[in-house]
């Protein structure tokens, strides 16, 4: 489906992101995720990588992928110094991956997971269970990513503006799907995960992401920057600022004050149903 393009001189360099990635490492953020959109379609990223990488060797280094065009890259981006992989896997059905890609997708993305396990990335698989549509293959998408030997979280869908489905499954649907196969224990929440581990009986671990939960933003503990070099305290939040023309400008002072003002100004409270919710499409923050 057609997307507006940003110009491309609106768009932060890798030079630019550099700048603002030493800052954060440098303010004491640990992880960082490269998102998009598809990260893979811009060109030079197992450089930018790389850099992040000689910077701060024992960052935890991660990106989400739809993981088409992995196969290819995935090597490069492990020399890089590449850690680990989100890869969205929504069907295993040929048809279904097709309907929702509006592409023949299924066997290029299982075979980029396939060798991203081989070379050793870490990798987790994303589920959005949908009605009518996957919900079908919970159980599959489970046992395929427990016999492969790689973590599944399934993920509420997301209300948005943007979006043009409106039936996803909730965590009590998915849950009550799998426990007419599996006995399945809730584990304790760790840290600022997002998720919430299930277990299997034989200690596969699986998780659901309930992002309606009210208390779900209150141990959140991520930002986000856009393409354009906006901060984003949250998913659902309206409210950015420009660290574009700090960074351009190698103002590390002025950088690490705007990071340390969207960090103080995340919301504790879900805006996911308020009007205070941002409008902006998902796939201009990142994931």
């Amino acid at each position: 489906k057609p997307f507006s393009w940003v110009p491309q001189e609106n768009l932060l360099s890798y030079e630019d992101m550099f700048e603002f990635i030493k800052v954060s490492i440098d303010e004491g953020i640990t992880k960082i995720r490269l998102t998009g959109g598809e990260p893979l379609l811009r060109a030079g990223l197992p450089n930018f990588i790389k850099m992040i990488s000689d910077y701060s060797p024992t960052i935890d280094l991660a990106l989400t992928t739809n993981a088409f065009l992995l196969e290819d890259v995935a090597q490069e981006l492990k020399d890089a110094g590449l850690k680990r992989l989100n890869i969205s896997l929504d069907s295993l059905k040929p048809e279904v991956a097709h309907h929702i890609a509006q592409k023949d997708v299924l066997k290029k993305v299982l075979r980029g997971i396939d060798k991203a396990q081989e070379i050793g990335l870490g990798i987790k698989i994303n589920c959005v269970p949908l009605e009518d549509i996957n919900d079908g293959e919970i159980v599959d998408l489970l046992e395929h990513c427990k016999n492969k030997g790689y973590e599944i979280r399934f993920i509420e869908y997301m209300e948005n503006s943007h979006a043009n489905v409106k039936s996803g499954l909730n965590s009590a649907q998915i849950q009550k799907i799998i426990s007419q196969k599996y006995n399945i224990t809730k584990g304790e929440r760790v840290g600022a995960s997002p998720s919430q581990d299930y277990f299997l009986d034989d200690g596969y671990k699986f998780g659901i992401i309930e992002p309606h939960l009210d208390d779900f933003c209150s141990d959140c503990n991520r930002l986000r920057i856009t393409a354009e070099g906006y901060l984003i305290p949250c998913l659902y939040f309206e409210d950015a600022l420009s660290i574009a023309d700090a960074i351009k400008a190698k103002d590390i002072k002025k950088a690490a004050e705007i990071l340390k003002l969207v960090l103080k100004n995340k919301p504790e409270k879900n805006k996911w149903n308020s009007e205070e919710g941002s409008d902006r499409a998902f796939y201009e923050t990142g994931g």
